[in-house]
């Protein structure tokens, strides 16, 4: 097992795991491993592309679809091996949000290699129309003043603290929020 972070560290092997992988994997690259294995965030075809766990929050849902599947050469496209969904309860921030993606994950990746004859031979090609979620940009944490923080709670759950935090422009000044629980009750 190798763990690398640029796609011009792979070697031939059986497996290739793609995860939190920002960049799709050549022929050449694709063709040095039997598998290669990307987590996806949503019920493929519908949400391919980027950050599709931070979109589909900011959208209110309170399911996400988790999807393991085959990657090939066009982004998100490849067939189906697994799925399974994570329940939100509207109140997870980023960490928590995160953590439950990382379990889904692992989950998915030890049934794949617990049973991967199996999957392998029962792998669905994605069918349906295909959407797609742009990258997210430190822009998108911005806030609007003028509305409540409830109508922008959503963008509150998904904004990191460090990486691009929530913020927002008032009196020619920019105020940078930062945002986290303390997991009190209410009252």
């Amino acid at each position: 097992m190798r763990w690398i972070h640029t796609p011009s560290a792979l070697v031939a092997g059986d497996v290739c795991l793609l995860l939190s992988c920002g960049r799709l994997l050549n022929a050449d690259e694709l063709a040095l491993h039997r598998y290669n294995l990307v987590v996806h965030e949503s019920a493929l075809p519908q949400g391919q592309g980027w950050s599709s766990m931070t979109w589909q929050i900011l959208e209110g849902a309170s399911s996400i679809p988790i999807t393991l599947f085959e990657a090939v050469a066009d982004l998100d496209a490849g067939p189906i091996h697994l799925q399974q969904e994570i329940t939100l309860h509207g109140h997870e921030l980023v960490d928590e949000w995160r953590a439950l993606q990382a379990r889904a994950t692992f989950d998915l990746c030890l049934t794949w290699f617990d049973c991967h004859h199996e999957v392998v031979k029962a792998a669905q090609p994605q069918c349906g129309e295909a959407s797609y979620y742009p990258h997210r940009r430190p822009a998108d944490s911005r806030l609007d003043p003028e509305l409540s923080l409830a109508e922008q709670f959503n963008v509150l759950r998904v904004v990191d603290n460090q990486r691009y935090p929530a913020f927002f422009y008032a009196h020619g000044r920019r105020y940078i929020l930062n945002f986290q629980s303390d997991c009190a009750d209410e009252g």
